[in-house]
């Protein structure tokens, strides 16, 4: 079991290399001199310069690693700033460790709001022991005898006029259509803001996003803000249509059209003439359906199975998938001609693990779903989170996004007995993650005597882990080149642009 020091490189450190007499070894090397840590991870937004002569001299007097994180401020108080950096560097760190090894912040170097932040990141997303030091104390444990709730707290410090920001940018109004989609992150302003602009258009619509994202809520947002909002809104679900009806339900059929056929029946295209068909996993079409389908969207025409004269109908196409259909016409499972049609304005759900800034308030919302439905069950009590659930809850990456939330909410109300969910009630309502083989588990285990296809599979496993250090390092090139031991962000850019090309 090791501790792990993280800490900013404070001006006492750099004066200590020039005047250790008068200053002594400085807040960051007092603490490494304890034997208390395995490693540090140094933060620091001063010169270059600076920062390597003074770790040659940190060297000088202990001997573990240092890992230096040269940061950019726009100034050492913009609590926003660096909230983001910290916590990038900090979620490197927590990948990494291992069983039983722990994190320590140092609160003493730097700015009060430097100090700040790492309160903040220990009692909320990174728990973590916190230090502090000085000349006539030394080095001591720092107590904070509270909890944070770890909603993104830096965010209110540094959120610009969003009326100003949206006027700037062009972007189009807010429409109350889209209230029910519960949003404060970035990712989610730009989706919904294209989102709006489609929505005045009568362009079809392609959202794609992993299950439980909330597509067919988007699509309903985008049906009632459009001119068609008085006009039906009908939902299909492709895969659960059997291959052999798909086209008598789409298209409608005549009386004996086929064994079973007993009357005429209106297909979706028909019922939904004037407004919105939404067709949910559009993936699913079998392809004989699929060219059918696409003389409809062309002609704006229906022929009903047994029928021979086509039918006139007006209908604005918004279809979803979980799947990437680009990804699908490459492997001839989709009509790349469809695809086109379909793919007019594209919209990327994003899951709720890149929604940070959005998970307390679909808690919140959520929760209160909960207590609403059960309302009336002999003996329940309204349910609240308490702040360690509340994080737990919040640190949880939500494979099944929304929808595994919700669910997850329910099960926690239903295991407390009290009123107050607390962090062991939350643990016992997670399910465990989808347990199979791993990428290298499965990647290691083909039959070479089947053929394999080596380029492919070696493509497939850069393209993970790219996107993947991408993710980890917030965006940042140079540092997920540095997670994948590439030498420069010029070769990652290389490789992400060849991949890119590819797609």
């Amino acid at each position: 079991m090791s501790a792990l020091l993280l800490s900013w490189l404070g001006k006492t450190d750099l004066r200590a290399v020039e005047d250790p007499e008068r200053i002594g070894v400085g807040p960051v090397a007092r603490a490494l001199q304890t034997g208390r840590f395995a490693a540090l991870h140094l933060l620091c937004d001063c010169s270059e310069s600076e920062a390597s002569v003074y770790v040659r001299w940190l060297a000088a007097q202990v001997a573990l690693p240092v890992t230096l994180h040269p940061v950019e401020l726009p100034n050492p108080m913009d609590f926003g700033a660096i909230y983001r950096q910290a916590r990038q560097v900090v979620a490197t760190c927590a990948e990494r460790l291992g069983d039983g090894d722990h994190l320590t912040f140092h609160l003493s170097p730097g700015t009060p709001a430097m100090a700040a932040v790492w309160i903040i990141l220990a009692k909320t997303r990174f728990p973590a022991d916190l230090i502090q030091s000085s000349l006539s104390h030394g080095v001591e444990s720092a107590s904070v005898p509270f909890d944070i709730s770890a909603d993104f707290i830096p965010d209110l410090l540094d959120r610009p006029d969003r009326e100003l920001e949206r006027l700037t940018a062009g972007l189009p109004p807010e429409a109350p259509e889209f209230s029910a989609i519960l949003h404060r992150s970035a990712i989610m302003q730009r989706v919904l803001a294209r989102a709006r602009r489609a929505a005045l258009r009568s362009i079809p619509v392609l959202i794609e996003g992993e299950s439980g994202t909330g597509k067919e809520l988007l699509a309903r947002a985008i049906h009632r803000a459009s001119p068609r909002r008085e006009q039906p809104f009908v939902t299909v679900n492709c895969g659960a249509i059997a291959p052999e009806l798909v086209e008598s339900e789409l298209f409608g059929h005549e009386k004996g059209a086929f064994t079973g056929a007993d009357r005429r029946r209106l297909g979706y295209f028909e019922a939904a003439h004037g407004g919105t068909l939404f067709l949910d996993e559009v993936g699913e079409l079998p392809k004989p359906a699929q060219v059918r389908f696409l003389r409809a969207l062309q002609e704006q025409e229906v022929t009903r199975v047994g029928a021979t004269q086509p039918i006139g109908v007006d209908v604005r196409v918004v279809a979803a998938t979980n799947r990437s259909l680009i990804e699908e016409v490459a492997a001839g499972r989709f009509r790349e001609d469809l695809f086109y049609r379909l793919a007019v304005a594209v919209i990327q759900l994003p899951p709720l693990r890149e929604r940070e800034d959005d998970a307390g308030l679909l808690l919140d919302r959520l929760l209160d779903q909960v207590n609403r439905e059960s309302v009336g069950e002999p003996g329940y009590e309204p349910k609240k989170l308490s702040v360690t659930a509340r994080n737990l809850l919040l640190q949880h990456r939500w494979p099944g996004n929304i929808r595994e939330l919700l669910n997850t909410l329910r099960r926690a109300a239903v295991w407390t007995p009290g009123s107050l969910i607390d962090v062991d009630d939350a643990q016992d309502a997670l399910l465990p993650s989808p347990v199979g083989r791993s990428t290298s588990d499965s990647i290691l285990s083909l039959d070479v005597r089947q053929g394999i296809d080596l380029d492919n599979i070696l493509d497939q496993v850069e393209r993970h882990y790219l996107d993947e250090a991408m993710h980890v390092a917030g965006g940042t090139k140079t540092r997920a080149a540095a997670l994948l031991g590439l030498g420069s962000a010029t070769t990652l850019t290389n490789r992400l642009k060849k991949h890119q090309e590819k797609s």
